[in-house]
């Protein structure tokens, strides 16, 4: 099925998406479901409202100030009922504002970011569940934790900030496959105990899943192209 074809409706997207989801972790040693998170950054509101009649309730976005405009706002009556993930960079200035609005933060990479976020969760009284970002490839343009330094960031994370990580995230370089990626951070998060990996977007979601993913980022392939 083509899932890009223009005549298929968001739902339709949907369940094809799902389905291909469902039949990449067959076999694969972790049978734990995959959540589909919609990534709904620069998404106008009647697709979002789509997104929402099709039973979607896991979104995902980039920046704070759109979350908040989307989730906040505009479909503030729904948020009760959803699961919001920050998967975009996170600057420390808007690190209350994230603690106070996100159910994750996906995009944990430095120690400076972790002092605040503790300090905000503190502030809060709670604290979003947490997946530290790595740059797998090593690319200096990009955002992450580099993989040698990862194991001693987690603990740090955990041991001197007291933070709730619970999952890794990566991004592979465009130019490279993704598979050796998701392997190394499937590796990384059984060394430190941890049970989410947030991996594989609308162009490789299929493989994440079949190499443990427990969460895929899709965006243009479940909302179509972009207006």
């Amino acid at each position: 099925m083509n899932i890009t074809a223009p005549e298929m409706t968001i739902s339709d997207r949907r369940a094809a998406i799902l389905s291909r989801i469902d039949a990449s972790t067959k076999g694969r040693a972790n049978e734990a479901a995959v959540t589909l998170v919609a990534v709904s950054k620069v998404q106008p509101d009647a697709r979002l409202k789509a997104m929402l009649s099709a039973g979607q309730t896991v979104f995902g976005e980039n920046r704070v100030q759109e979350a908040v405009a989307h989730w906040g706002e505009s479909f503030a009556a729904e948020r009760a009922r959803l699961t919001l993930h920050l998967i975009g960079p996170l600057q420390t200035n808007k690190a209350q504002e994230a603690v106070d609005f996100f159910d994750v933060i996906e995009t944990l990479d430095r120690e400076k970011l972790a002092k605040f976020i503790a300090k905000a969760a503190q502030a809060s009284g709670k604290c979003p569940q947490l997946f530290v970002q790595v740059n797998t490839g090593e690319e200096p343009q990009k955002a992450g934790v580099m993989p040698a330094d990862v194991d001693a960031f987690i603990k740090s994370a955990r041991d001197v900030y007291d933070l709730p990580v619970t999952g890794l995230m990566c991004i592979p370089p465009a130019d490279q496959a993704p598979s050796p990626h998701f392997i190394m951070l499937s590796q990384m998060a059984a060394r430190n105990g941890l049970k989410d990996l947030s991996m594989g977007m609308s162009a490789d979601f299929e493989t994440a899943c079949a190499l443990g993913a427990t969460h895929v980022r899709v965006g243009s392939a479940l909302f179509g192209a972009r207006a």
